[in-house]
């Protein structure tokens, strides 16, 4: 049985329209096999606290020495990065808000993204963990940005997830959504064309 791990970050939620993709394409991904088990959290719904001082030191405290409230700190993290173990599909509701990824999808990343869980340092550079992976990522953006220089967000995206080992991503954009005329359809079409494809 493959796991599927859904995370949606739109401010919008479930109405979010990087949200509206990665629901269809799961939803379609789902009625394509008989043997999957998903996962799904919206960041929107139950964002997760922003990293700060505390709760860094906390990752960084040696196990026997953190009291309760690193302790839960850590839970938390563990709990994240255990379902990221467990996924062999990882699908990315991803807006693109001024020019980078919503706030709530760092946090994300800054509780899972830890060295010694899902990468380590070695002589060489750092090592990624998460292996053998699988990334969709449904990037709805109001303007068209990518294979530009302003399109920093897909390079971040690639450059993070590497970092943990997970090397096979794939975007499938809409852009131009605040565009006006019959842009957004367009696009929207479009999408919804390659969502069809790719969870066949």
């Amino acid at each position: 049985m493959k796991t599927i791990l859904q995370i949606n970050s739109s401010l919008f939620g479930e109405q979010g329209q990087s949200s509206k993709m990665a629901n269809d394409f799961v939803d379609q991904l789902q009625a394509n096999s008989d043997a999957t088990q998903l996962i799904r959290r919206d960041l929107q719904a139950k964002p997760l606290p922003h990293l700060d001082g505390n709760r860094f030191k906390a990752f960084t405290t040696p196990a026997a020495e953190r009291d309760a409230a690193q302790q839960a700190v850590v839970a938390e993290s563990d709990a994240l990065i255990n379902e990221l173990r467990d996924a062999d599909i990882i699908v990315l509701g991803m807006p693109l808000y001024n020019l980078g990824v919503p706030s709530t999808f760092k946090a994300y990343i800054d509780h899972v993204a830890r060295a010694g869980e899902t990468f380590r340092y070695t002589a060489t550079g750092p090592e990624g963990l998460l292996e053998g992976k699988k990334v969709y990522i449904f990037a709805a953006r109001g303007g068209k940005y990518e294979g530009t220089a302003m399109d920093t967000q897909s390079a971040y995206l690639r450059h993070v997830l590497g970092l943990m080992g997970i090397q096979d991503v794939e975007f499938i954009y809409a852009e131009g959504l605040n565009m006006g005329g019959d842009v957004a359809d367009k696009a929207l079409a479009a999408a919804q064309d390659l969502i069809r494809q790719k969870a066949a």
